[in-house]
């Protein structure tokens, strides 16, 4: 089962000659699907190769003209799928485009760190860059009626969203497929980066994430029980989050002496990732880690929607020395949103007095199951 993605018209649009077409996320949610997808028309037209592949990378480091048309002969688009693991992409890519006539090229990348560096300078003015995500409710959306999705809500705070799920029945197939996922895909890219020598730590550390969610987190705290520097944590987290593990949210503030910024907050990108690292796939009903299941879930959500609608805001999470705090805050357009976030739909709560009087133009809103589709779809 194929569910279309949110960015296939404005990706069609963006692909044009002589450009080079940048789509990057984590692995195994579908970025070489939805390419060989978006490319069904133009089949006749493709050139398909991967960076994984030791021929491919031997043919694309004679780096000539000649050697390039030769290699891509009558095709007009060049497709390279994890483009990351061939070494000077960004500088083959530039001889391409600017002495290849005509040429469309598409790749993929599934590390911000490795693949964003390599082609940012080469590439200036030449590139677009799009992000992919797990399926997202707004897709979802397409192929299920609101009764569906309500029903299968409790489904997708367990096992998340990585688009091979829909290929399995039972709860147990799924669970195996994200230990999989895990132990095999997860730290891929991370292992090959310089200095970072096994998965155990990251591990560790991802586990130490997982019982924090909505809550600041201490670099210095996780450095110690992990037996590690608050560099060498940061670095980590870093190499997580341009690999599409987690992300980070700061702090806001703009008015108060008391407001606190400098601590973040982390959460997963697909929360299927987060139960699988703490091994607990226990029903709605038997956890008491809901709240924080339903906060990652709806913001990862909302990143999702803000992405694929092009919604320019800044996100942060606002609190108090006083304990006084706001799950979600946007700042875009000089206005500010705040959204408190609850798992529980009779909770009646208004914004905290503190953030009223420094921010009176502010909108507030309590997102919780009854309206939440309203914050993360059309």
């Amino acid at each position: 089962m194929y569910i279309s993605r949110a960015i296939e018209k404005s990706f069609l649009k963006k692909l044009k000659p002589n450009k080079v077409l940048v789509l990057l996320g984590a692995r195994r949610i579908g970025k070489t699907s939805f390419i060989k997808k978006v490319l069904l028309n133009f089949k006749k037209d493709v050139l398909e190769i991967n960076g994984e592949d030791f021929s491919t990378i031997e043919i694309l480091k004679n780096r000539t003209v000649e050697n390039y048309k030769r290699l891509i002969g009558t095709k007009t688009i060049l497709f390279i799928d994890e483009a990351q693991n061939v070494p000077d992409i960004g500088n083959i890519l530039k001889l391409m485009v600017d002495e290849i006539k005509g040429i469309k090229i598409i790749v993929t990348g599934s590390s911000m760190f490795d693949l964003k560096t390599k082609l940012g300078e080469p590439l200036t003015g030449r590139k677009t860059t799009f992000l992919l995500y797990p399926l997202a409710q707004m897709e979802f959306s397409q192929t299920e009626t609101l009764i569906q999705t309500k029903s299968r809500l409790e489904e997708r705070l367990l096992f998340g969203a990585y688009p091979e799920l829909l290929q399995y029945k039972s709860d147990t197939d799924k669970v195996n497929y994200l230990k999989e996922l895990v132990n095999d895909y997860l730290f891929k890219d991370i292992l090959a980066f310089e200095g970072v020598k096994n998965a155990s730590k990251l591990v560790d550390l991802l586990r130490l994430i997982a019982f924090q969610i909505g809550k600041e987190v201490s670099m210095e705290e996780l450095g110690r029980q992990l037996g590690m520097s608050k560099n060498t944590v940061e670095r980590y987290l870093d190499l997580l989050a341009k690999t599409f593990v987690v992300f980070k949210l700061q702090g806001f503030s703009r008015n108060l002496r008391n407001e606190i910024t400098k601590s973040s907050k982390w959460y997963f990108c697909d929360i299927g990732i987060r139960n699988t690292l703490i091994a607990n796939f226990n029903s709605i009903n038997l956890r008491n880690d809901v709240g924080e299941l339903w906060e990652n879930y709806v913001i990862a959500e909302r990143i999702k929607y803000q992405q694929y609608k092009g919604i320019l805001v800044n996100n942060y999470f606002w609190r108090t020395h006083q304990q006084q705090e706001i799950d979600w805050i946007e700042d875009g357009n000089g206005k500010l949103f705040a959204y408190e976030i609850k798992w529980n739909e009779k909770k009646q709560i208004k914004a905290p007095g503190a953030w009223q009087q420094a921010y009176p133009d502010s909108k507030f809103e309590l997102i919780t199951p009854k309206n939440y589709l309203n914050w993360i779809c059309d």
